[in-house]
């Protein structure tokens, strides 16, 4: 089973979805530790993405990904849109040339989308970000045995990994200053990986 760049871009579509009806959620969480906006402008970039990807001309895998990397990016924009870009972009190179993406391939995709969002925040597991989802989330994906077992374990992983964050104080970010009164509240961003990875699964269970 592979991945085309027509896969690529339904999953992302599907992410973009979900992101939206979970918007007001993802700015209530927010609200707790921040501006109050996450949710806005994540549910903007994603939408943003989807927008990109439709108006390629029969794009290659890479060319989606790309398009996804600079539209969060831009429509995002600040810090947390260098860091969400950064996830799409580090897997670019890894797809670039393919035809369509095996589990190996996205295996390597995330992993790489993974290293530079902690290069990128500076960040790791236990400083309440979205690599607390996100990391636990990867290692699911690449201990599955092929693509629905693992979106159905990194869903699963990344909703746990988004949860413990409520256990933990901020090291990064607004939230930081907040010190003990962080403790009780989900960190915005590992809620949206956690959306992000259910959104897949759905999506892959359903295509399937």
């Amino acid at each position: 089973m592979t991945l085309g760049p027509a896969e690529l871009a339904a999953m992302i579509e599907a992410v973009a979805r979900r992101i939206s009806t979970e918007r007001v959620a993802l700015n209530r969480l927010d609200a707790a530790l921040g501006d109050g906006d996450h949710g806005t402008n994540v549910s903007a970039a994603f939408n943003s993405a989807v927008e990109a990807i439709a108006a390629l001309n029969q794009p290659s895998a890479s060319d989606v990904w790309l398009a996804a990397a600079k539209a969060v990016m831009n429509s995002m924009g600040g810090a947390s849109g260098a860091i969400f870009g950064s996830f799409f972009l580090k897997g670019v190179p890894v797809l670039r040339g393919k035809d369509s993406v095996n589990k190996r391939d996205l295996e390597a995709v995330l992993e790489a989308g993974l290293k530079g969002v902690k290069a990128r925040g500076k960040a790791g597991v236990g400083d309440k970000t979205m690599v607390d989802a996100l990391a636990p989330a990867v290692t699911a994906f690449a201990g599955a045995d092929d693509f629905t077992e693992g979106f159905s374990s990194a869903a699963e992983a990344a909703r746990k990994g988004a949860d413990s964050t409520r256990d933990l104080i901020a090291r990064h970010g607004r939230a930081k200053y907040l010190g003990g009164r962080a403790i009780g509240h989900i960190d915005p961003g590992a809620m949206t990986v956690a959306i992000l990875f259910e959104a897949i699964d759905k999506w892959s269970r359903e295509a399937w």
